[in-house]
């Protein structure tokens, strides 16, 4: 990361007892401090293309170096919302940074793009180190599992735009796809397969609602959650989002579109199935859905019970487990169920493309508890 460059007053250097950036509630010296802690973390995301050494003003990345022959560079940033409020309120800070880089890197590898590099904006009122470090070293764990390099960032002090002991954060990611083998392909097609791969938890939306049924439950965020008592209702909150980079990765490679492979991917985020997967279909087709196939994990059913919420809101609104969703041929989908489920995940058929008549995404059945 970057951003901590600013030299000390000179008056204050002088010892003339002019007014300093550090009394106006900015701490250059902890800014400094920061990026001495982060470097390892940092230099551990190294990938060919990008050494991630930081301190410069701008981070460097060899297109040749990665592998690419004619690329076409695939953009994406987001942030976590409010599952900071939760991070911030329970004192833990590991695991929102890898939140943060799989908000990015999911949506270019649904694009058929590689993650090849991520930078951060990291905001507060008030630097406190240790914490910082925690979510920098919590981006660099979630590019490591993506496979990107972390080559900087910025470290804004902002005195008087947080309240005490709160941060946001921002995350860019830059990926790449040879020219020609983009996502979605154009040979999308009724009677097509739609997989689900599971999700790992709540993931980073939806965490507005989540906050106020919390506060209706009237349980704390060191309280044992209901829904999964071996631990308490922070830590399984802040479950991180699930990176699906490498995995997918592998699929596509191993079933190209062309062979009537992955044809396209939709990352389940805020507006869940209903919003989501018609982003990628021509506007002739449709997805039908059969909600008897989607097992909802116990957390779903927990705030489902406790804001006595609506099957068509928790639909829009949440991912109920699934947190990606991958159509492909019906003559390949065992095929690229069998690379996806070698390389870690879940997978469950839960559909079919068809025929758009009215609505882009077709529901069928009911949502139904895990187990």
């Amino acid at each position: 990361m970057s951003g901590a460059s600013n030299s000390p007053s000179p008056d204050k250097a002088a010892g003339n007892g002019g007014m300093t950036y550090a009394d106006a509630g900015v701490d250059i010296d902890a800014g400094n401090a920061l990026v001495r802690r982060i470097k390892p973390a940092v230099k551990s995301t190294s990938r060919p293309g990008a050494d991630s050494e930081i301190g410069g003003f701008g981070g460097l990345f060899d297109l040749k170096a990665a592998g690419f022959t004619d690329p076409v560079l695939v953009a994406a940033n987001d942030g976590v919302g409010t599952k900071l409020k939760i991070a911030i309120e329970a004192g833990r800070h590991d695991t929102v940074g890898i939140d943060l880089v799989a908000m990015c890197v999911n949506d270019l590898v649904v694009q058929g793009a590689e993650p090849l590099f991520f930078l951060d904006y990291f905001a507060t009122g008030k630097l406190e180190v240790e914490a910082a470090a925690q979510v920098v070293e919590g981006i660099a764990e979630g590019c490591r599992i993506a496979g990107c390099a972390l080559i900087g960032g910025e470290t804004a002090e902002m005195p008087g735009m947080y309240a005490a002991g709160d941060y946001d954060l921002a995350g860019f990611a830059v990926g790449a796809a040879e020219r020609g083998s983009l996502l979605p392909s154009g040979d999308i097609a009724a009677g097509d397969i739609i997989l689900s791969l599971a999700s790992s938890g709540v993931h980073s939306n939806g965490y507005s609602l989540v906050r106020r049924l919390v506060e209706k439950s009237g349980l704390g965020w060191g309280d044992a959650a209901p829904f999964a008592p071996a631990r308490s209702l922070g830590e399984a909150l802040l479950e991180p989002t699930r990176i699906y980079v490498k995995p997918l990765l592998a699929a596509i490679r191993e079933t190209s579109s062309a062979k009537g492979g992955i044809k396209a991917l939709a990352h389940i985020t805020g507006g869940g199935f209903t919003e989501n997967i018609p982003r990628v279909l021509p506007n002739a087709l449709a997805a039908a859905i059969d909600l008897d196939a989607i097992a909802l994990p116990p957390v779903f059913e927990w705030l489902r019970a406790t804001g006595a919420i609506s099957e068509a809101e928790m639909l829009k609104t949440f991912n109920c487990g699934t947190g990606m969703v991958v159509v492909v041929s019906a003559e390949r989908a065992a095929a690229v169920a069998e690379v996806l489920r070698r390389e870690g995940e879940t997978v469950t058929e839960v559909g079919r493309i068809e025929t758009r008549h009215t609505d882009a995404v077709r529901y069928a059945g009911r949502l139904r508890t895990a187990g």
